[in-house]
């Protein structure tokens, strides 16, 4: 059985490489997917696929649009999704993916630091696993080959 994992969070490192090295190691069959990780992509795919745009508004407007699309179809098809906070980036993107993936009743995993467990504590309550490291969240994936 392999799972599809929606890695959601910031895309300012490379932390997702982390989680797909260690599971590879652990012997986790899973195919992950993420958001777009090339931030210039991200921005300006609006503009690369309608053209030119008036304003920055409506310019991260279609941006948004268009990366919304991606983002809920691939969680859509994904069997859980692994949540991970960082402490150097403002996260409202995590945290909005964190709110879609738990609505939708997406298992998941939610990685925090001991230093987040105050700001994060409703999304803790509503995460079906919440972990403080990526070790950790790799293991709660392997325990489903058990």
């Amino acid at each position: 059985m392999e799972l599809r994992v929606y890695l959601a969070g910031q895309i300012h490192d490379d932390w997702r490489d982390t989680v797909k090295r260690k599971a590879e190691e652990k012997g986790v069959q899973a195919k992950f997917v993420h958001p777009q990780e090339n931030h210039s992509r991200s921005d300006d795919v609006g503009e690369d696929i309608l053209g030119a745009q008036p304003n920055k508004e409506t310019k991260d407007d279609k941006a948004s649009s268009i990366n919304n699309f991606r983002t809920k179809l691939l969680m859509e098809r994904s069997d859980a999704v692994i949540i991970y906070f960082g402490e150097n980036y403002k996260q409202w993107n995590t945290a909005m993916d964190a709110g879609i993936a738990i609505q939708a009743g997406k298992p998941t995993i939610l990685i925090r630091d001991e230093s987040l467990i105050h700001p994060l504590k409703e999304l803790t309550n509503q995460a079906t696993v919440t972990v403080e490291t990526i070790d950790q969240a790799v293991e709660v994936l392997g325990y489903v080959y058990e």
